[in-house]
């Protein structure tokens, strides 16, 4: 075998070998992420909830589930705020951060309790935000996502400073997302999540 085929096959070898793992990582943190839902929380000052679709100021089934595993977290905690985010799409009157806002205040949550960032188009755009929005003191956070959002979540919060631990929203996931994830995991840790924010 000449060399150029080794260094191929070296090449082929270890890609797939990343993959696998960036897979396995991806996995694991979706499975752990559910199981934190049982976790009982004491020292983070603030649950922030990823945001999803919203339909004219109603959060949507997946938005609503973020809303409620936040509120659930949130009320085991002395002193953290609850920080809705999300952006609009064009033509959309409501912010995804705005209807989960107006979504916990019906839940009883106090004003003073809450947080709303609109700021951000992706997950490395609001964790900037996010962090920009706490206090140089609020580094620990409890972030609500999907179980296969996790380990991208996890990662990107920790690029711009943060001190996560996630919890999933729901049990449900689909090995397609897991391998979704696993693609842009790998690219982020390769050219880091700032730069994959831009490309995508």
């Amino acid at each position: 075998m000449s060399f150029l085929r080794r260094a191929l096959l070296v090449a082929v070898v270890g890609v797939v070998g990343w993959t696998v793992l960036v897979f396995v990582q991806v996995s694991s943190a979706a499975d752990r992420a559910i199981d934190n839902r049982t976790l009982v929380f004491d020292e983070q000052s603030a649950v922030v909830v990823l945001g999803a679709a919203q339909y004219n100021g109603e959060p949507s089934p997946v938005l609503r589930s973020r809303l409620d595993t936040a509120f659930a977290v949130h009320g085991g905690l002395a002193d953290a705020v609850i920080v809705t985010t999300g952006s609009n799409q064009p033509g959309d009157e409501f912010t995804e951060g705005f209807a989960g806002y107006a979504y916990l205040r019906e839940r009883g949550v106090p004003e003073d309790e809450l947080v709303v960032v609109v700021d951000g188009g992706d997950t490395w755009e609001t964790m900037l935000a996010v962090a920009g929005q706490l206090g140089e003191g609020d580094r620990n956070v409890v972030l609500v996502t999907d179980p296969y959002h996790a380990r991208r979540t996890a990662e990107t919060a920790r690029e711009v400073g943060l001190d996560p631990v996630v919890v999933a929203a729901s049990d449900a996931t689909s090995w397609s997302r897991r391998f979704r994830e696993t693609g842009a995991v790998a690219l982020g840790r390769l050219i880091g999540f700032r730069r994959l924010s831009i490309l995508r």
